[in-house]
């Protein structure tokens, strides 16, 4: 088999010895505590800010947090936001705290908002996509997680006890996915790669057993407003999945660990921002995902 990743033998998956190899080939590139904990801090002043946990890696270097307005709302629907789930697409992340800036006061008499602006921060560091275990996040969203990242949020879900009527998942699409995330994956399971296009513009990924198709194309509608929408390919799809209306696709989200599914919300969604385009500065990337947020809201509240 050809070789196509720097680590592990093609055809076989790894040991903890090439996982090993992988973690020690990590470096920090950007700072959590400088570009997402001094806003979350900021938020004080305004909101509720909880730590509900840290990763184990550097406890004190990565506290997590959840965001939450003030006050409760007794017959407001409750609202899940979360970005950094894969700490490499950064505008999942600066998009959830901008969102939180500038729009979320907005509604704040009319849903019930909690956010966890950055679940993955030892990813954002390093620009990865996976945790310092080579474990992908968004995966791991199922019962005894062994991702701890994943199995934080269910924890802070668990004892929050809420019922949610809607959740956002904020993600990107980048040219990394194909050069070296994608790869790292099939190296990693002892698979070949197959490459995939990677769609130049902004998409939703939507539940294939609920797809709540309405509440998309509000997203879409909400989006197109402020950057473009990935185009089908020749085959009809994107990412190799059928593209179901304008900038659509569905996964089948909880057999497959995805966070979106995690609060079981009837309106749930997983956006893909595509910040590599030639048409998309890093204000764009952040300001779909703050129309993807606004564009759901009003929806769930136009019901």
């Amino acid at each position: 088999a050809e070789r196509f990743y720097p680590i592990g033998t093609p055809g076989q998956p790894w040991t903890a010895a090439e996982k090993e190899s992988w973690f020690k080939s990590q470096s920090g590139k950007r700072s959590y505590k400088e570009e997402v904990l001094s806003k979350i801090e900021a938020l004080r002043e305004r909101f509720e800010v909880s730590q509900y946990g840290s990763l184990t890696i550097d406890a004190e270097r990565y506290p997590l947090f959840s965001v939450q307005m003030l006050s409760t709302k007794k017959d407001a629907p409750w609202v899940f936001v979360t970005g950094g789930v894969h700490g490499y697409e950064t505008s999942g992340v600066q998009g959830a705290l901008a969102f939180l800036k500038t729009r979320a006061e907005e509604y704040k008499d009319r849903v019930n908002l909690l956010c966890a602006p950055c679940v993955s921060p030892w990813a954002y560091e390093m620009i990865n996509r996976w945790n310092a275990q080579a474990i992908d996040p968004n995966r791991s969203f199922v019962a005894d997680s062994p991702c701890e990242e994943a199995a934080a949020v269910m924890k802070l879900l668990q004892d929050k006890n809420l019922s949610f009527v809607m959740h956002i998942d904020l993600h990107e699409t980048t040219d990394t996915d194909e050069s070296e995330f994608r790869p790292a994956l099939a190296a990693r399971d002892g698979k070949e790669f197959e490459p995939c296009a990677i769609p130049d513009g902004f998409y939703t990924v939507g539940n294939t057993l609920d797809p709540q198709a309405d509440f998309q194309k509000s997203i879409i509608s909400s989006v197109e407003k402020v950057t473009h929408i990935a185009p089908a390919d020749a085959n009809g799809e994107i990412i190799g999945s059928k593209v179901t209306q304008p900038g659509v696709i569905n996964y089948p989200c909880k057999e497959l660990g995805l966070c979106m599914s995690v609060t079981d919300a009837k309106y749930a969604t997983t956006t893909e921002v595509y910040p590599d385009s030639p048409k998309a500065t890093d204000d764009d990337c952040n300001n779909a995902q703050i129309a993807a947020v606004c564009g759901g809201l009003d929806y769930v509240l136009s019901l």
